[in-house]
């Protein structure tokens, strides 16, 4: 008699905003999603890649970025800022959040799935990522441990600091570092 084993199912949601910002602000540097997907599938049967991108209104200098996204293999899910208010002192302040599309887009995804993996340190999933272990689904979490809530890395299955997996960070730009001085 023969067992056929299956890999497991894994997909991967990536919050670009979350992690460009935390490597931007801690690093000075951008991430490679390259290498990020590639470790978050490992030898599993990759089922959805997905990337969430926030643009500005008539602003194209993502377009190369949603681009490159997407010939990694990501579908890219775009949303554009919109304001939400002016604060006092006048200056706009802009909404962008896709915390629940990606919810939505985990939970319909969720019985074709045994892994997800969250590329976000945002612990507003907490709740959600309970919910989706309860029913079997195994949860994992890439980010920047400076910018993860402790509450989500302490609900996981497995928490990995997006700076310990070797090459998740482009080089530095030397022709830019060399103007800078």
């Amino acid at each position: 008699m023969e067992f056929v084993v299956h890999k497991p199912r894994v997909g991967v949601f990536i919050d670009t905003q979350n992690l460009y910002h935390s490597a931007r602000d801690y690093y000075e540097r951008t991430v490679n999603f390259d290498t990020i997907l590639r470790y978050a599938v490992g030898d599993r049967h990759l089922v959805r890649a997905i990337a969430y991108v926030v643009e500005r209104e008539g602003d194209t200098s993502a377009w190369p970025f949603i681009y490159k996204l997407s010939t990694l293999g990501y579908r890219v899910r775009r949303m554009t800022l919109t304001l939400h208010h002016t604060n006092e002192q006048g200056k706009p302040i802009w909404e962008g959040n896709w915390d629940m599309g990606m919810v939505a887009d985990m939970t319909r995804l969720m019985d074709r799935l045994d892994v997800m993996v969250l590329g976000s340190g945002d612990g507003d999933f907490v709740d959600m990522l309970e919910v989706f272990m309860e029913r079997g689904v195994r949860t994992e979490v890439i980010a920047f441990k400076e910018t993860t809530a402790q509450r989500l890395i302490d609900t996981v299955d497995r928490y990995t600091n997006i700076t310990d997996i070797e090459g998740s960070l482009m080089p530095v730009n030397e022709k830019k570092r060399r103007n800078e001085e």
